[in-house]
Order: C-alpha cells, then structure tokens, then sequence
C-alpha cells in the first residue's frame, strides 16, 4: 500500500477530517489533500507528527518498506510491540520488552537469552540451538554493539534489585524468593481480580511496560504467585495455568 492510501485510511478510521488532520500536524488541508492524491509526501519532521496522531511507526507511514527487528533481542517487530521514548513517540528499533519510557531493561545478555529461550523452544527449536543461535546473533545487534554508550552504567539494574529486597522482605506465604525480574508488557499479564460484589477489576495499564515474574507456590498444587511492579507500586497474585481464577494476595504502594 503507498503512503498516499495509509495516509487516508488512517485518517478516515479516526474519523477525522483533512482540516482535523492538518491542524493536528500542522500544515493546511491542501497539504493533506496533496500527500492523499500522491503529489507530495510528509516530510520527516511531519511524519513523526503523524506516527504520533495514528500511532504507527513511520515505517507503517512509509508503507512498510523494510522489516523491522528488535536491536535488543532480535524480534520482528510490528507496531503493537515497538517501544516508546520517554516522550511517548514510538522506537522503531526496539520492543517493549527490552525499551520502555526510554530506558533499557536489559544489561546482561545471557539474562535475556534466558528470557527468550522458552519463546524459541516453543517455535520448535532444542534449548541448545536457540541458546547457540542467541549467543551468535544478539552481539551483531546495535545495542549490543554499542552497549558501552547506550547503557546507564547500572542505574536500572540497581533499581532491579531495589525492588527484588522489598518484594522478598513482604515474607508472603508460600511464595518462594524472588531473584530476578523480567520486563513484562501490561496487556499480557493484566488480569481481572474479583471483587466482593461480584464485579472484577484490572490494575495494570495494558500498554505500560513492568518488572515482573511468576513463581511456583511453595504450598504445592497448581496454583502460581505472579509478582508485578514498578516504581509506584508492588503487586502479588495467584492463578491457575494461564492466569485462570486469579485471586489478589497484596497491592502495595511503593
């Protein structure tokens, strides 16, 4: 699809008009009406106002011209997982798992092997050929390479374990310590907690990005704690297999 048509077609399913659209990015309407009749397109400035409007990446604008990977892990990425700066526009170089507000959650590579591996193991591969195919390919990746400059000399791994002692010093029954936090995008993991009247209640925003883990119950059976947290808040579940039955154990403020 060329851009003239995306331009269009996002438009139109907002709703917006040429005049609401060009007063959003501004320019005229009869620069909307030309970028739609294919006689000029965006120029680079304007299409990051437009990735904002729509909430797509330029490369969707564009018309998708190239396929994007995540420079932190190597996933293919499309526009509902792509990371966000810390003033909201979207990364095209990085997903939500390994770049969230602007910050890496990634310092230890042989971390993020462990995290991917179980995604990989599933697609089909042994645990050996998905680690040997990490450790081979993560390094050739631009984070990687230029993990020297990008990195935040530790700031957020410190932080990590910040929150790693406050969790573990909750001393929750049955739940067994805490020694690692991975990133964990909210609509994957936002479950709906019963209420006492019967209604349920989600607490996650399913476009924020947290730390979190899933641990086995220490008291046996099928039953799983899930811990999640950010800077303003610490959250223990319970759960069967795939977030079934959900029960709140602690939503603590930080």
């Amino acid at each position: 699809m060329k851009t003239q048509e995306i331009i269009h077609n996002l438009r139109t399913n907002m709703g917006l008009s040429q005049d609401e659209l060009a007063e959003k990015v501004f320019v005229t309407r009869q620069a909307v009406s030309r970028w739609e009749n294919g006689d000029t397109v965006p120029n680079t400035d304007t299409l990051k106002l437009l990735s904002r409007v729509f909430n797509v990446s330029i490369n969707t604008l564009l018309g998708s011209p190239r396929q994007l990977i995540c420079q932190c892990c190597g996933m293919p990425l499309e526009d509902s997982i792509l990371g966000r700066d810390r003033d909201g526009a979207l990364n095209e170089d990085y997903c939500q798992w390994c770049y969230a507000d602007g910050t890496y959650t990634y310092s230890d590579m042989d971390e993020l092997i462990d995290v991917c591996l179980g995604n990989m193991v599933n697609q089909g591969f042994t645990e050996e050929q998905a680690r040997a195919y990490l450790k081979q390919a993560l390094p050739k990746l631009d984070y990687w390479k230029r993990y020297a400059e990008l990195s935040d000399d530790g700031q957020f791994e410190a932080f990590k374990r910040q929150l790693i002692e406050e969790i573990n010093a909750l001393h929750i029954e049955g739940m067994p310590e805490v020694k690692r936090l991975n990133a964990l995008v909210g609509r994957y993991i936002n479950l709906a907690y019963p209420l006492p009247n019967g209604a349920s209640v989600k607490l996650l925003d399913d476009q924020t990005t947290y730390l979190g883990n899933q641990l086995e119950s220490g008291l046996g059976g099928e039953r799983c704690f899930g811990v999640v947290a950010n800077m303003d808040f610490i959250l223990v579940s319970t759960y069967e297999k795939d977030g079934v039955n959900p029960e709140l154990v602690l939503y603590k403020k930080r």
